[in-house]
C-alpha cells in the first residue's frame, strides 16, 4: 500500500507529459505490451510480437454518464510486477491439465487535477495471448461507477482479412461470418477473428464476463476499433461500486489459426473453481425428442402432433440403453407452448407437465434403464418468471434424478424480459448486465441442487466454465437447427469457421450426427455423412447429441457405431491443420482410454490433406477405425456416400485425407493389444 502511494504522488508530481513508457514482455519473450500517456495525458497501450507492431497504441479510459469522462489529463506510474507459472485440471473439458504462465503487470491511471479519480489496469502478457482489465479501487470520489461507454480501443497494426458477425441485430448472435478486409468491418461481436497480410493470426475477445455487459466492437476509421458495450436498464451501460473489476479484454495471437484454438487464455483469465467436486456432472451424448420438432413432424405444444408424450420418452429412453448413449432430451414436455410464448413466456411452468407426459414415469424408466433424462426449460426470454421458479424446478429435477437442463432464451434482441433495480418489469438485451447477472444466478442456484447447465440464446461464453464447472455448454452460434428450416441454412464453410471464431470461446451444443439429409430447407443439410460424424471431433461439448431421429440411426447401425463410440471429455487436443473458414483437422485423446479421436472438414470444395501421426504414441501399433468420403461423395448429390474400412498404423504413418465438397473423415485409433496386426477390413456403406 505505501508503494502504491508513493508511485501516486511521483506520477502527480511529474505530470502526463512526462510520463515514461512502463514495459512487459511474456515469459518466452514473445509478446510484450507498452503502456503510456500522450501529451493530452491520454493513457494507451501497445502489443508488438518479436518487436513488430500487432497492436499501435490504443486509447484506454470511459465515459460516465454522471461524472466527467476519465479520458484527458492522466498520468500512469508502475505498481507492481508478478511472474506465474502453474498447472491445473480441468474436471472435464479439451485438456485435462492446462499450463497458466503469465507476467504480469499493474499500472495505475490517475487524474492529474479536477477530483484526482483513479483506477488501475492489470495485464497479463502470455507468449499467446494478452489479457488486461480494469480496477476500481475503493476511493471516496468515485463510490458508484455508471460506465456509458468503455473508451478502451483495438488499433490494428497491420491490414489484412476479419471473420465477424454482426452485433445488436434482432437474431442475437445467430447470423453467418462475414469475411471482409479489417477496414470493412462494421459492427461486430467477440470473438472476432483476424488474419494479418503476413499470417499472423489474432483474436478479440473477453474473459470472465461477470455483473458487467457484454462487448462488442465498433470500427471508427480505417483498422481503429472501439469497445461497444451492450446497452443495460437505466441510462448507463454498466454500473458498479468501487471496488470492482471489469471483465477481461483479450487478445490471442498466434501463427495459425490453430494456435488461437489452442490457446488457453480465456480459461486461465477466469477465477478458479468455486464449486469444489463436481464429479456429479458425467460429459456424455444423449438424443432427444428434438429433430422431428424442426423437421414439423412433432410439437413443443401439446394436441395430435405432440412429440413430449410418456410413450415417445420411454421409446428414446429405450435406445439409448441398447446403445450405450448417456441422455435423452425431452422438449415440450412442461405447461406453456400454447398459445403465444416467443419473447413472451409468461405461461410457462417448470414443474408442471403436460397431462400426456408423466415426468416421474419418465425419469423412473430412465434410472432403471441406466439412462437420464436431459430436462428443457424455454423461458421465451422472461428472464423474471423463471428466477421466480427457477429453484423449485431445480428442487424438483433433483429430486427425480435430472442432472442436467438445456434453457432457453428465445426471442427477438432486446426483448428479454427482466426485473430493474427499481423493482419494476424492464426489457433487455441478453448481453445487458441485467441479463448477465441473471445467467450467473441461474448457474449458481443450479449447482446448487447438482445441475449441470447447458444454455441457449445465452449471453456469450468467457471462459467461467473454469470457475462454475457445472456451465458446461451453451449454443450461442448458428446450429444444426438451421438447417431443418427454410432458406438459408448454414452454408458447407460454416463448421470452418465456427472452430475459429464461435469456439474460441468454449464448448458449444451444435447438435451434430444427422444423417436424414432432406429436412424443409431447399439445400437439407449441406454436409455429407463423414462430415456429420468429425463434427463430434471438431467441434466440442461434453455433451453432445446424437440429433437425428432415431429411425435414421436404426437404419444405419454401421456409421451410427462411431457416435456410440466417440468420448466427450478429453486429455489432449491438437488442432493438425486448417485455415479460418476453409478446413481443419482435429485430433483428442480420450480421457478414460489411450485411444485418439481425429476428425477433419471441408467448405463447399474437396481437399486432400496429409496427416502425420506423429500424436499417436511410438513404438505402438493402432487399428485405425475410419469414416471417409466415399469416391461420389458430394454434400449435394450423394452425402451418404461412405467408406468405413480398418487399417494398422502407428506414430511414424502419414494419412492422406481425401474430402468430398461439404465433407469430411473420422477416425477413431485404437492400440492394438501386443502389437499383433489386423486384417484389414474395407466396405462401402
Amino acid at each position: 500500500m505505501l508503494f502504491r502511494l508513493l508511485s501516486l504522488v511521483l506520477l502527480l508530481v511529474a505530470g502526463p507529459a512526462l510520463a515514461a513508457p512502463v514495459r512487459v514482455a511474456s515469459p518466452d519473450n514473445v509478446l510484450s505490451v507498452e503502456v503510456t500517456t500522450d501529451g493530452d495525458g491520454r493513457a494507451s497501450y501497445a502489443v508488438a510480437r518479436f518487436g513488430k507492431p500487432v497492436i499501435a497504441p490504443s486509447k484506454l479510459g470511459f465515459l460516465l454518464v454522471d461524472a466527467p469522462k476519465l479520458d484527458r489529463n492522466m498520468a500512469v506510474a508502475e505498481l507492481g510486477r508478478r511472474s506465474v507459472d502453474e498447472t491445473w485440471q480441468q474436471p472435464w473439458g479439451e485438456w485435462r491439465e492446462i499450463r497458466n504462465r503469465f507476467n504480469e503487470l499493474r499500472v495505475g491511471v490517475t487524474e492529474t487535477g479536477g477530483l484526482k479519480r483513479h483506477f488501475d489496469v492489470v495485464f497479463r502478457v502470455y507468449d499467446d495471448g494478452v489479457g488486461f482489465r480494469y480496477e476500481f479501487p475503493q476511493q471516496p470520489q468515485l463510490t458508484t461507477v455508471k460506465v456509458g461507454e468503455e473508451l478502451t480501443e483495438f488499433v490494428l497494426a497491420q491490414p489484412g482479412e476479419a471473420w465477424w458477425n454482426t452485433a445488436f441485430e434482432w437474431d442475437r448472435e445467430e447470423y453467418l461470418y462475414n469475411r471482409t478486409p479489417i477496414e470493412q468491418v462494421g459492427l461486430a461481436q467477440t470473438p472476432m477473428t483476424v488474419r494479418y497480410a503476413d499470417g499472423l493470426h489474432l483474436a478479440i475477445h473477453e474473459a470472465a464476463l461477470v455483473d458487467y455487459s457484454g462487448m462488442n466492437l465498433a470500427r471508427v476509421e480505417g483498422r481503429r476499433f472501439k469497445a461497444a458495450l451492450t446497452q443495460s436498464v437505466g441510462d448507463a451501460k454498466a454500473t458498479r461500486t468501487t471496488p470492482f473489476t471489469t471483465p477481461w479484454r483479450t487478445l490471442q495471437i498466434a501463427d495459425s489459426a490453430g494456435g488461437l484454438y489452442q490457446s488457453h487464455l480465456i480459461l486461465n483469465l477466469n477465477e478458479p473453481n468455486k464449486l469444489g467436486d463436481v464429479s456429479w456432472f458425467k460429459p456424455g451424448k444423449f438424443v432427444g425428442i428434438w429433430w422431428d420438432m424442426h423437421l414439423d413432424n412433432k410439437t413443443w405444444n401439446s394436441g395430435p402432433k405432440h412429440g413430449a408424450t410418456t410413450a415417445e420418452a420411454m421409446r428414446y429412453i429405450d435406445f439409448a440403453a441398447a446403445h450405450h448413449i448417456q441422455g435423452v432430451l425431452v422438449e415440450g414436455w412442461n405447461k406453456g407452448w400454447d398459445g403465444e410464448w416467443f419473447g413472451h413466456g409468461s405461461d410457462f411452468s417448470f414443474t408442471e407437465a403436460y397431462p400426456d407426459f408423466d415426468i416421474e414415469k419418465v425419469t423412473g424408466y430412465a434410472r432403471s434403464k441406466g439412462v437420464r433424462l436431459v430436462g428443457h426449460n424455454e423461458t421465451g426470454a422472461n428472464a423474471a418468471r423463471y428466477e421466480s421458479q427457477m429453484e423449485a424446478a431445480f428442487a424438483l429435477y433433483e429430486k427425480l434424478g435430472i442432472e442436467q437442463v438445456k434453457t432457453g432464451y428465445v426471442s427477438d434482441a432486446a426483448q428479454a424480459q427482466v426485473i430493474g433495480a427499481d423493482g419494476k418489469p424492464h426489457l433487455a438485451w441478453h448481453e445487458s448486465q441485467d441479463m448477465v447477472r441473471h445467467y450467473q444466478r441461474v448457474i449458481e442456484a443450479a449447482a446448487r441442487h447438482h445441475i449441470a447447465i447447458d444454455t441457449h440464446e445465452p449471453v456469450k461464453d468467457t471462459g467461467l466454465r473454469r470457475t462454475y464447472p457445472n456451465w458446461v455448454a451453451r449454443e450461442g452460434s448458428r446450429g444444426q437447427e438451421y438447417n431443418a428450416w427454410g432458406s438459408p441454412g448454414n452454408p458447407p464453410e460454416h463448421e470452418t469457421n465456427l472452430l475459429f471464431t464461435r469456439m474460441l470461446e468454449g464448448p458449444m451444443d451444435f447438435t451434430p450426427g444427422v444423417f436424414g439429409m432432406k429436412t424443409r430447407s431447399p439445400d437439407g443439410v449441406p454436409t455429407t455423412w463423414a462430415k456429420q460424424l468429425a463434427l463430434y471431433v471438431v467441434l466440442y461439448s461434453p455433451i453432445q447429441m446424437a440429433a437425428d431421429r432415431i429411425e435414421n440411426y436404426e437404419a444405419n447401425p454401421k456409421p451410427f457405431k462411431f457416435i456410440e463410440d466417440v468420448p466427450t471429455d478429453w486429455s489432449d487436443t491438437r488442432v493438425v491443420n486448417g485455415e479460418v473458414g476453409d478446413y481443419a483437422t482435429v485430433v483428442r485423446k480420450d480421457r478414460r482410454s489411450d485411444d485418439w479421436y481425429l476428425g477433419s472438414i471441408t467448405d463447399e470444395f474437396g481437399r486432400v490433406l496429409t496427416v502425420r501421426l506423429g500424436f499417436l504414441d511410438p513404438g505402438r501399433r493402432y487399428r485405425a477405425e475410419i469414416y471417409r468420403d466415399g469416391p461420389a461423395a458430394d454434400w449435394k448429390t450423394a452425402p451418404s456416400d461412405m467408406v468405413i474400412e480398418q487399417r494398422e498404423v502407428s506414430s511414424a504413418d502419414t494419412l492422406t485425407l481425401r474430402l468430398a465438397a461439404g465433407g469430411g473423415q473420422a477416425i477413431r485409433f485404437t492400440p492394438i493389444p501386443g502389437g499383433k496386426p489386423q486384417r484389414e477390413a474395407d466396405h462401402r456403406h
